[in-house]
């Protein structure tokens, strides 16, 4: 499976990692583009200049560890495409000429599942689908959490718990999966 991955799912770092560390495992094929990067890259800015700095090394070593995964715009696509938010069709437009399956965002509204649909796409959120994975590879997606739990742990200095750390991470059902 292809899917296409928002901006608004890379730049919550748990998240982020919880996501790519499930395509690490062979689990589904991540794309983005260079515009979803570069909006990761501004909306850091709001943490101050070490955020922006922060995430374009993290987007650096993104473009390292995932050649494959940057698909070029896809003007000619956007021309005859439609979303409620305008600023969005970019991602369309990117997900159709990859021929990618589905597009994994937060943003339910301004991707209506018709019109994706009409396009041969589905709209996932982050929750659903590695709670999904979870229930089909449940030593992969315990891996990659208790990865990110640790790295978590030795970040923050805090003692995290599974549970915690990923309904913060907007990760609630899967967070409730894996410590039942």
């Amino acid at each position: 499976m292809r899917v296409l991955i928002d901006t608004c799912v890379l730049y919550p770092t748990v998240m982020r990692e919880m996501v790519l560390g499930a395509a690490a495992q062979g689990l589904f094929e991540p794309v983005w583009s260079a515009r979803i990067l570069e909006e990761w890259a501004r909306a850091a800015i709001k943490l101050g200049p070490e955020g922006e700095a922060q995430a374009r090394a993290e987007i650096a070593l993104l473009r390292r560890d995932w050649p494959a995964a940057e698909r070029p715009a896809a003007p000619g696509v956007a021309a005859r495409l439609w979303l409620p938010d305008a600023d969005d069709i970019h991602v369309l437009a990117v997900a159709v000429d990859a021929g990618v399956d589905a597009i994994m965002t937060l943003n339910a509204k301004d991707f209506p599942k018709g019109t994706l649909a009409e396009e041969g796409l589905d709209r996932i959120d982050p929750d659903h689908f590695l709670t999904r994975l979870w229930q089909d590879h449940p030593s992969k997606i315990t891996s990659v959490a208790e990865n990110v739990l640790r790295t978590a742990r030795e970040l923050s200095g805090e003692a995290w718990d599974m549970r915690a750390l990923l309904k913060k991470a907007r990760l609630p059902r899967l967070g409730k999966a894996l410590t039942r």
